[in-house]
């Protein structure tokens, strides 16, 4: 069987530079799993790594911020690349955050039949009247399926549960359960870091405060000239929204830092909650050693 190494975790556990290292070791090409990778004007705010050591990287800074982006676009994208590198010999290294694009990976995904522009900015125009807690309450009323299963301020899937019951009738939970997976013959190598709360959170800190560092207030202010839609994914890239609050001069520089930061550990919450939920058969890795914790993957990945 070809293998293909699946490398998760949360926010800020440094998935980049292992994942460089083992390609290294491996003859490995690295492909993005993270959702707001894949922006080319997003680079400093989504964290995308910047130093590839001369290891061939895909599916990063593809995409405008001006287009929206799916998870079932993404696994058409990373379908072609698997086999692109397969085919030269080479082993996947696929790596990020986003726990959906890897679950989507394995068991494949639904065939939901496409909601127009139209239809869909109907939807969007009622949230915007009556608000996330009314149009919550209205979409579990439309599909009580999805009672328990989102939060009321994620804007993006509520309005995406709704428009798919809206319009197609069924839930969106049932089309997902007639699933295709493209990929066959694979052995996936499913690997997730799994670092204590805390050390996360304070590399969440060194991380944002480097950010600034390196540019991120004028990545967000030649973000914020585009004018974009509020609709769009890029607009959930984590810090942008608050800094660019600040350059508004509506909350001060630290307010805004305070605020990306508190934002940043309440998703690396959810994140752990998700992949805790859905990635019970993974391998767990937490070495805190960098050493220790390369030589531990690669015993791993290596083992038959």
């Amino acid at each position: 069987m070809k293998t293909v190494i699946l490398l998760a975790g949360p926010t800020a556990s440094g998935k980049s530079e292992l994942a460089i290292h083992i390609a290294k070791k491996i003859n490995g090409e690295i492909v993005n799993a993270d959702s707001m990778q894949v922006f080319k004007e997003i680079k400093i705010l989504s964290a995308r790594p910047i130093d590839y050591k001369k290891i061939k990287h895909h599916l990063y800074g593809i995409l405008s911020v001006k287009k929206n982006f799916s998870t079932g676009v993404w696994l058409k994208l990373v379908e072609k690349k698997i086999n692109e590198i397969l085919n030269k010999k080479k082993t996947p290294i696929i790596v990020g955050g986003t726990g959906l694009y890897f679950k989507a990976l394995i068991d494949g995904i639904a065939e939901i039949p496409n909601v127009s522009k139209l239809k869909r900015d109907k939807v969007i125009k009622l949230y915007n009247k009556i608000g996330a807690d009314q149009f919550y309450k209205k979409l579990i009323k439309l599909d009580p399926k999805c009672k328990d299963k989102i939060e009321k301020n994620d804007r993006q899937r509520m309005i995406r549960f709704y428009e798919v019951k809206f319009y197609t009738k069924q839930s969106i939970f049932d089309w997902q359960k007639n699933t295709t997976n493209n990929l066959k013959d694979i052995d996936f190598k499913k690997i997730f870091l799994n670092f204590p709360r805390e050390i996360l959170l304070k590399k969440v800190d060194q991380r944002f405060k480097k950010m600034l560092k390196t540019g991120a207030l004028r990545e967000a202010k030649k973000f914020q000239k585009l004018k974009i839609s509020k609709d769009l994914t890029s607009n959930h890239v984590l810090g942008l929204k608050e800094i660019m609050s600040h350059l508004n001069k509506e909350i001060s520089l630290k307010e805004a830092i305070d605020r990306s930061i508190i934002r940043t550990r309440q998703y690396i919450k959810r994140q752990m909650t998700w992949f805790r939920g859905q990635m019970k058969d993974w391998n767990e890795f937490n070495d805190l050693k960098q050493q220790d914790l390369r030589k531990k993957v690669l015993k791993f990945i290596r083992t038959p």
